[in-house]
């Protein structure tokens, strides 16, 4: 593992352990890499995650995309403050209880503007839900 490679991942590492009180850790986000300018992030989907149908919430998983299109924003802007101005979410097949994955990264930025994309895999690699994502640096 290169320096810069350990540095971003302590970086993240620092982020999540701030984030931990936050919406973050109330939904039992965790971080996994940032490899290649793609961020993974996981959670073990429970019971308190899926609607009454039996599948995660849409809620859930747009969060999910939300944070680790965040994420990367975050560490391609270390010095700025950002926040989501649009959301899209796709959710192309139902996701279950158990381990979902969700990488996540930059499409297109300017100086004041960040695009970004995420999917939602199964613990099979099913993907289950996409999105995109634009941030604006305040």
């Amino acid at each position: 593992m290169d320096n810069t490679h350990e540095r971003l991942n302590r970086r993240l590492q620092q982020l999540a352990a701030a984030a931990e009180p936050t919406f973050w850790g109330f939904l039992g986000c965790e971080f996994v890499d940032l490899k290649d300018g793609i961020i993974t992030i996981a959670l073990e989907a429970k019971p308190h995650h899926l609607n009454p149908i039996g599948i995660v919430h849409g809620g859930v998983l747009s969060s999910l995309l939300d944070n680790a299109m965040g994420i990367v924003v975050m560490t391609a802007r270390p010095e700025d403050k950002v926040v989501t101005t649009n959301l899209n979410v796709h959710f192309v097949a139902p996701l279950y209880e158990g381990r979902l994955t969700v990488t996540a990264e930059l499409v297109h930025q300017s100086r004041k503007m960040i695009t970004t994309q995420g999917r939602v895999m199964d613990r099979e690699g099913n993907l289950g839900t996409m999105g995109t994502g634009t941030f604006r640096v305040i």
